[in-house]
């Protein structure tokens, strides 16, 4: 099983500024969403757990291997991270040179990364982009070049940090399934997302971070029934947790299809 054991961890950028608290959380299993304002904490907290910064006190463990004893590299065959910013992520002049990039950076032959690579790109619907230049795509596509490029490496942990950015509908449903899948085969899958109705849909746990903390952590419908809690740290319910409340209704829906559901077995 794949984990991620966060164990009491602080961080500052300042003396005397912590930007984190005394974090203390088990990933395992659940494909968890984590939420809050900006500012939260959330995207220095995705660096600590890749190994991307260092805990100031506290120790982080990556299926076992403490993040303060390995480098990035050595973490890489471990856990991925997709770039809010597809940007900062894509450097080569081809979209398959692309996603070749980290797989031959762990380990993987030329031949390997190739195929692992376009079945990569296969699976995010832009094989056929395979031979262009990712800075002559849209910036949805070069998110999906992104998310390919972590996906050909094979890592048993993914983080996705805003993957629906830029996304239409469809966009986002090709995610939820990829998202699903990964899950379906083992991968531990977190995101950092301000979609609070792609969170209710796609992920199993959902943890609330405000000012550096953990302020709640639990069952995704579970966390979205805490109405007050959620309002009080500027989040928003997703769309169809507010309708059902709207309608006066005491369950907690996560999509429509539940709420029309529901309302179908009344009638």
């Amino acid at each position: 099983m794949n984990e991620i054991k966060v164990e009491n961890i602080s961080f500052s950028y300042t003396d005397g500024q912590p930007v984190l608290s005394n974090i203390d959380v088990h990933f395992r299993q659940e494909s968890t969403a984590i939420i809050g304002q900006n500012g939260a904490g959330k995207t220095t907290f995705v660096k600590l757990l890749k190994g991307l910064l260092k805990p100031a006190t506290g120790n982080i463990y990556v299926n076992g291997m403490n993040t303060q004893e390995y480098t990035v590299a050595q973490l890489a065959s471990q856990i991925g991270l997709v770039f809010q910013n597809p940007n900062d992520q894509i450097f080569k002049h081809t979209v398959i040179e692309e996603v070749m990039f980290g797989p031959k950076n762990i380990g993987q032959s030329t031949e390997e990364a190739r195929q692992n690579g376009l079945l990569a790109l296969e699976k995010m619907g832009i094989v056929h982009e395979a031979d262009k230049n990712p800075y002559d795509l849209s910036l949805s596509d070069r998110k999906l070049v992104s998310i390919a490029s972590i996906l050909a490496m094979k890592p048993p942990i993914i983080i996705f940090d805003e993957p629906t950015m830029g996304q239409d509908y469809l966009g986002k449903e090709r995610l939820k399934k990829i998202m699903k899948d990964l899950r379906a085969e083992g991968v531990l899958v977190l995101s950092i997302i301000h979609d609070m109705d792609f969170v209710a849909e796609t992920f199993e746990r959902t943890i609330v971070m405000n000012q550096g903390k953990i302020v709640l952590d639990g069952p995704t419908r579970e966390v979205f029934s805490h109405e007050q809690l959620i309002r009080d740290v500027y989040l928003e319910l997703p769309h169809a947790t507010q309708l059902g409340k709207q309608l006066g209704l005491k369950q907690t829906f996560l999509t429509v299809d539940e709420l029309i559901n529901s309302n179908r077995k009344k009638q």
